[in-house]
Protein backbone atom coordinates (compact mmCIF):
# COMPACT_ATOMS: atom_id res chain seq x y z
CA UNK A 1 0.00 0.00 0.00
CA UNK A 2 1.60 3.27 -1.27
CA UNK A 3 1.56 6.30 1.52
CA UNK A 4 0.10 9.67 1.30
CA UNK A 5 3.60 11.15 0.78
CA UNK A 6 4.05 9.07 -2.55
CA UNK A 7 0.95 9.26 -3.64
CA UNK A 8 1.43 12.63 -3.72
CA UNK A 9 4.86 12.20 -5.31
CA UNK A 10 3.10 9.93 -7.94
CA UNK A 11 -0.17 12.88 -8.97
CA UNK A 12 3.02 15.80 -9.03
CA UNK A 13 5.00 13.54 -11.39
CA UNK A 14 1.70 13.07 -13.70
CA UNK A 15 1.14 9.85 -13.14
CA UNK A 16 -2.78 9.33 -14.88
CA UNK A 17 -2.81 6.00 -12.54
CA UNK A 18 -2.39 7.67 -9.44
CA UNK A 19 -4.62 11.01 -10.80
CA UNK A 20 -7.30 7.74 -11.46
CA UNK A 21 -7.49 6.56 -8.06
CA UNK A 22 -7.61 10.48 -6.91
CA UNK A 23 -10.45 11.16 -9.12
CA UNK A 24 -12.16 7.47 -7.67
CA UNK A 25 -11.64 8.31 -3.61
CA UNK A 26 -13.00 12.00 -4.48
CA UNK A 27 -15.44 11.90 -7.01
CA UNK A 28 -18.43 11.42 -4.88
CA UNK A 29 -17.53 13.49 -2.19
CA UNK A 30 -16.50 16.73 -4.56
CA UNK A 31 -19.89 15.91 -6.12
CA UNK A 32 -21.43 16.07 -2.98
CA UNK A 33 -19.90 19.35 -1.61
CA UNK A 34 -20.77 20.80 -4.99
CA UNK A 35 -24.87 19.71 -4.76
CA UNK A 36 -24.75 21.48 -1.20
CA UNK A 37 -23.77 24.54 -2.63
CA UNK A 38 -25.02 24.84 -5.80
CA UNK A 39 -28.40 22.27 -5.66
CA UNK A 40 -28.80 21.39 -9.56
CA UNK A 41 -27.29 18.27 -10.32
CA UNK A 42 -25.73 19.60 -14.04
CA UNK A 43 -24.06 22.66 -12.61
CA UNK A 44 -22.75 20.50 -9.63
CA UNK A 45 -21.22 17.79 -11.77
CA UNK A 46 -19.17 20.39 -14.68
CA UNK A 47 -17.88 22.17 -11.51
CA UNK A 48 -16.90 18.90 -9.72
CA UNK A 49 -15.12 18.37 -13.01
CA UNK A 50 -13.41 21.66 -12.63
CA UNK A 51 -12.08 21.18 -9.07
CA UNK A 52 -10.26 17.34 -10.50
CA UNK A 53 -8.90 20.20 -13.39
CA UNK A 54 -7.97 22.78 -11.15
CA UNK A 55 -6.37 19.40 -8.48
CA UNK A 56 -4.30 18.17 -11.53
CA UNK A 57 -2.86 21.78 -12.83
CA UNK A 58 -2.38 22.76 -9.39
CA UNK A 59 -0.81 19.97 -7.02
CA UNK A 60 3.01 20.79 -7.84
CA UNK A 61 1.49 23.70 -5.61
CA UNK A 62 0.38 21.97 -2.69
CA UNK A 63 3.12 22.24 -0.20
CA UNK A 64 1.38 19.42 2.36
CA UNK A 65 0.76 21.65 5.32
CA UNK A 66 -3.07 20.20 5.47
CA UNK A 67 -4.15 16.65 4.54
CA UNK A 68 -5.16 16.48 0.55
CA UNK A 69 -8.76 15.96 1.11
CA UNK A 70 -8.73 19.19 2.86
CA UNK A 71 -7.14 20.88 -0.13
CA UNK A 72 -9.01 19.55 -2.19
CA UNK A 73 -12.50 20.43 -0.39
CA UNK A 74 -10.71 24.54 -0.38
CA UNK A 75 -10.77 24.06 -4.43
CA UNK A 76 -13.82 23.10 -4.51
CA UNK A 77 -15.17 25.21 -1.98
CA UNK A 78 -13.83 27.99 -4.32
CA UNK A 79 -15.29 26.41 -7.32
CA UNK A 80 -18.54 26.34 -5.55
CA UNK A 81 -18.60 30.24 -4.98
CA UNK A 82 -17.17 31.29 -8.47
CA UNK A 83 -19.83 29.62 -9.50
CA UNK A 84 -22.39 31.31 -7.31
CA UNK A 85 -20.78 34.94 -7.88
CA UNK A 86 -20.99 34.30 -12.09
CA UNK A 87 -24.26 33.22 -11.26
CA UNK A 88 -25.27 36.53 -9.82
CA UNK A 89 -23.36 38.78 -11.68
CA UNK A 90 -25.34 37.59 -14.85
CA UNK A 91 -29.03 38.03 -12.87
CA UNK A 92 -27.84 41.57 -12.04
CA UNK A 93 -26.90 42.09 -15.13
CA UNK A 94 -30.01 40.96 -17.42
CA UNK A 95 -31.81 43.04 -14.60
CA UNK A 96 -30.23 46.15 -15.46
CA UNK A 97 -30.46 45.43 -19.04
CA UNK A 98 -33.95 44.65 -18.50
CA UNK A 99 -34.34 48.37 -16.85
CA UNK A 100 -32.76 50.00 -19.69
CA UNK A 101 -34.55 48.45 -22.00
CA UNK A 102 -32.04 46.56 -23.92
CA UNK A 103 -32.56 43.27 -23.01
CA UNK A 104 -30.50 40.17 -23.55
CA UNK A 105 -31.61 36.52 -23.32
CA UNK A 106 -30.69 34.71 -20.08
CA UNK A 107 -30.31 31.27 -20.55
CA UNK A 108 -33.38 29.43 -19.44
CA UNK A 109 -31.86 27.39 -16.90
CA UNK A 110 -33.09 27.58 -13.11
CA UNK A 111 -30.37 27.76 -10.82
CA UNK A 112 -32.04 25.84 -8.09
CA UNK A 113 -33.92 23.10 -10.16
CA UNK A 114 -32.62 19.94 -8.29
CA UNK A 115 -33.50 19.60 -4.79
CA UNK A 116 -32.54 15.50 -3.75
CA UNK A 117 -29.49 15.84 -1.99
CA UNK A 118 -28.64 13.52 0.26
CA UNK A 119 -27.85 15.84 3.17
CA UNK A 120 -31.31 17.37 2.37
CA UNK A 121 -34.41 15.34 4.29
CA UNK A 122 -37.31 17.62 3.65
CA UNK A 123 -40.77 16.69 2.16
CA UNK A 124 -41.47 19.78 -0.38
CA UNK A 125 -39.14 20.85 -3.29
CA UNK A 126 -40.68 24.67 -2.71
CA UNK A 127 -39.63 24.46 1.17
CA UNK A 128 -36.28 23.33 -0.24
CA UNK A 129 -36.09 26.28 -2.38
CA UNK A 130 -36.78 28.32 -0.44
CA UNK A 131 -34.12 27.09 2.45
CA UNK A 132 -31.25 27.21 -0.25
CA UNK A 133 -32.32 31.01 -1.09
CA UNK A 134 -32.36 32.21 1.87
CA UNK A 135 -29.01 29.98 2.72
CA UNK A 136 -27.74 31.74 -0.70
CA UNK A 137 -28.25 35.48 0.72
CA UNK A 138 -25.86 34.78 3.82
CA UNK A 139 -22.71 36.44 4.05
CA UNK A 140 -20.19 34.54 2.06
CA UNK A 141 -18.58 33.38 5.33
CA UNK A 142 -21.65 32.26 6.92
CA UNK A 143 -22.83 29.97 3.63
CA UNK A 144 -19.71 28.74 4.00
CA UNK A 145 -19.55 27.54 6.92
CA UNK A 146 -23.29 27.05 7.20
CA UNK A 147 -23.16 24.77 3.74
CA UNK A 148 -20.44 22.87 5.08
CA UNK A 149 -21.47 22.20 8.40
CA UNK A 150 -25.62 21.39 7.79
CA UNK A 151 -25.42 20.31 3.90
CA UNK A 152 -22.05 18.76 3.56
CA UNK A 153 -22.18 17.05 7.02
CA UNK A 154 -18.74 18.39 8.13
CA UNK A 155 -17.43 18.09 11.40
CA UNK A 156 -16.33 21.49 12.85
CA UNK A 157 -12.76 20.68 12.81
CA UNK A 158 -12.93 19.80 9.33
CA UNK A 159 -14.43 23.40 8.85
CA UNK A 160 -11.58 24.88 10.41
CA UNK A 161 -9.19 23.24 8.60
CA UNK A 162 -11.08 24.05 4.71
CA UNK A 163 -11.48 27.59 5.92
CA UNK A 164 -8.75 28.45 7.84
CA UNK A 165 -10.35 29.94 10.58
CA UNK A 166 -10.22 29.48 14.65
CA UNK A 167 -12.44 26.85 15.79
CA UNK A 168 -14.15 29.57 17.85
CA UNK A 169 -14.88 31.91 14.60
CA UNK A 170 -16.24 28.87 13.18
CA UNK A 171 -18.81 28.26 16.19
CA UNK A 172 -19.58 32.41 15.95
CA UNK A 173 -19.84 32.24 12.74
CA UNK A 174 -21.97 29.23 12.98
CA UNK A 175 -24.66 30.57 15.41
CA UNK A 176 -24.90 34.09 13.33
CA UNK A 177 -25.76 31.71 10.24
CA UNK A 178 -28.41 30.00 12.01
CA UNK A 179 -29.85 33.31 13.46
CA UNK A 180 -29.50 35.19 10.28
CA UNK A 181 -31.61 31.69 8.20
CA UNK A 182 -34.41 32.21 11.35
CA UNK A 183 -35.14 35.47 11.05
CA UNK A 184 -35.04 35.05 7.18
CA UNK A 185 -37.44 32.11 6.90
CA UNK A 186 -39.81 33.64 9.84
CA UNK A 187 -39.90 36.65 7.21
CA UNK A 188 -40.51 34.78 4.33
CA UNK A 189 -43.59 32.53 6.11
CA UNK A 190 -44.85 35.43 7.79
CA UNK A 191 -45.14 36.96 4.44
CA UNK A 192 -46.75 34.04 2.95
CA UNK A 193 -49.90 34.08 5.07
Amino acid sequence: MINQEEFIENLRSGNQAAFSLLIDDYQQKVFHTCISFVPNKEDAEDIAQEVFLEVYKSIGKFKGNSKLSTWIYKICTNKCLEFIRKKNAKKRLVFIQRILGNEIPLDKTNFFTEFNHPGILLEHKERSETIYLAINTLPESQKIVFTLAKLDGKTYQEIVEITGKSMSSVESIMFRAKKNLQKKLANFYKNKE
